[in-house]
């Protein structure tokens, strides 16, 4: 039986060296990312130190309640991340509305099916399993929809002439937007396609990796993985196609016009 490693301080301190290096390169080079790696690195250790103590309360008491608190705390905070991201956002309400409810959709809806069917947890709603998985498919899909509604709003601001002139020729908002709506498309899910392409081959995928280490057997472990894929990749979809419909209607009206109004000004 193969048995996981325990880490201790020093051997995260060590493996920390490894960015002062970065750290040396940056400011060897100019390329002023020393206090950006620096803030980086000094939020993850944060970050994930809080959400271990977080998970390790959750997995004490079962909660429910608490339990789609935290899952409401990260959607919203990944919601934050996708308005954040925008080149040219949408004005209003809309810049953060949008991408949050067709993220929380997506990855809701794959989560509970992976629950429910897949993991078939003993409560169905265990942190142990929920948060973990929720997790994994949001971040996906929170930079699926991202680099969805930043290539659309984009396109829709470098193309606005030609989309007016098809719209004042006839076509529907739909036909005009067509082209840059696959665009879009194709930015969303190309990273997910490129990470289920190269995994095995080129890389071993984190969660995996992960597994492996902790002792599980190498088998049981890829199909863990391959399973996450899966759900991954269905989030990811589902949300894009959600957000970049939204943001094509969002652009137009009912009357079937362009309206560059509800962006902001490029940055």
């Amino acid at each position: 039986m193969i048995e996981y490693i325990r880490l201790d301080t020093l051997d995260l301190v060590l493996a920390g060296l490894l960015l002062l290096i970065n750290g040396g390169l940056s400011l060897w080079l100019r390329l002023g990312l020393e206090r950006h790696l620096a803030v980086a690195a000094l939020r993850m250790v944060v970050q994930l130190l809080a959400v271990a103590l977080v998970l390790r309360v959750l997995f004490a008491t079962v909660s429910p309640w608490l339990t789609a608190g935290v899952a409401l705390a990260m959607i919203l905070f990944a919601g934050r991340e996708i308005a954040a991201r925008q080149a040219r956002g949408f004005t209003g309400w809309w810049s953060y509305g949008l991408g949050v409810s067709c993220m929380a959709m997506a990855a809701v809806a794959v989560t509970l099916f992976a629950l429910t069917t897949q993991i078939q947890a003993d409560p169905w709603y265990h942190p142990q399993f929920a948060i973990p998985l929720l997790g994994m498919v949001l971040g996906n899909t929170m930079t699926g929809i991202a680099l969805g509604l930043d290539s659309l709003t984009s396109g829709v601001g470098r193309e606005r002439a030609a989309i007016e002139a098809q719209l004042a020729l006839g076509a529907t908002r739909f036909q005009a937007l067509r082209p840059l709506m696959r665009d879009a498309l194709r930015s969303a899910l190309m990273p997910t396609i490129n990470a289920m392409a190269a995994a095995g081959l080129v890389h071993l995928p984190g969660m995996m990796t992960g597994q492996i280490l902790a002792g599980m057997e190498p088998v049981e472990a890829s199909k863990y993985q391959i399973l996450i894929m899966f759900l991954i990749a269905g989030g990811t979809g589902l949300g894009a196609v959600a957000a970049v419909f939204g943001g094509a209607l969002r652009l137009t009206d009912e009357r079937h016009r362009l309206r560059p109004d509800r962006l902001v000004k490029g940055r």
